[in-house]
């Protein structure tokens, strides 16, 4: 009885309040779990993992993107188009994800767990807005799973980017963790689901960039290998300068 009289207490309560209000709810044990280490731990780490929760590791995330399109594109090769094409699809994703969280915490209403809990150490300031889903959590995962369908190996890097910065929401005690996991689950739909759509516009878009004399390079780099290439004297030569030997 008591167990229904429990439950019973959060008819009528307001909209994302029932999500996280008692202390035996598992989400908010964890949450007091992770978020009693930074208590633990120096200040001046606490103040670290608040740098990399808040801009690090979104800025790690962008520089791993951008360290595969380098990777990609001095590589070469008759995929390096369809390659680029799904890089470019990693921060459009994860901007498409955020738009879509936008009416999501709209409809759920969830406090920040510092407003209904006490006793959490909050890293950063300023967070007035709702808390489910994770903004970051989004971002991150739906970067890091388009960064994986265009390149494993940076992919899964990417992944282990987006876990940590999961956690350092919550270590940082602005978000639960089933804010975390859902986040997470926003932008792996987001990244995996419009992906087919987003490679059906973007690959011819960045195969007529790659037939540009102007800005093929950002595709290819110059002498990379690529469709008609052949090597000639250690080096390689594009189709048109196949033609000028032959002739």
């Amino acid at each position: 009885m008591a167990a229904f009289a429990e439950a019973g207490a959060y008819v009528g309560a307001p909209s994302g309040v029932y999500l996280a209000e008692s202390g035996s709810n598992p989400d908010v044990s964890l949450l007091y779990d992770i978020n009693g280490l930074a208590k633990a731990a120096p200040t001046w780490f606490d103040r670290v993992m608040g740098f990399v929760g808040e801009y690090g590791l979104l800025f790690a995330m962008v520089l791993l993107v951008l360290w595969c399109w380098w990777s990609v594109r001095r590589r070469g090769g008759d995929e390096a188009a369809s390659s680029v094409a799904a890089l470019v699809w990693a921060p459009i994703a994860a901007a498409i994800a955020v738009l879509v969280n936008v009416p999501i915490r709209g409809f759920v209403e969830r406090p920040r767990p510092f407003v209904d809990h006490e006793g959490l150490e909050v890293l950063v300031s300023g967070k007035t807005d709702y808390s489910f889903v994770s903004d970051h959590a989004t971002l991150t995962m739906a970067m890091a799973v388009a960064l994986f369908v265009a390149n494993r190996k940076f992919g899964l890097a990417g992944l282990g980017l987006g876990l940590l910065e999961g956690f350092c929401r919550v270590y940082m005690g602005v978000h639960y963790p089933t804010d975390v996991v859902g986040g997470f689950a926003l932008g792996t739909a987001v990244a995996l689901l419009l992906s087919p759509v987003a490679m059906a516009v973007l690959t011819p878009l960045t195969k007529a960039v790659e037939r540009s004399a102007r800005v093929g390079w950002l595709i290819r780099a110059r002498g990379a290998g690529g469709p008609g290439a052949v090597i000639s004297g250690g080096r390689v030569d594009s189709s048109s300068e196949q033609r000028d030997l032959a002739a």
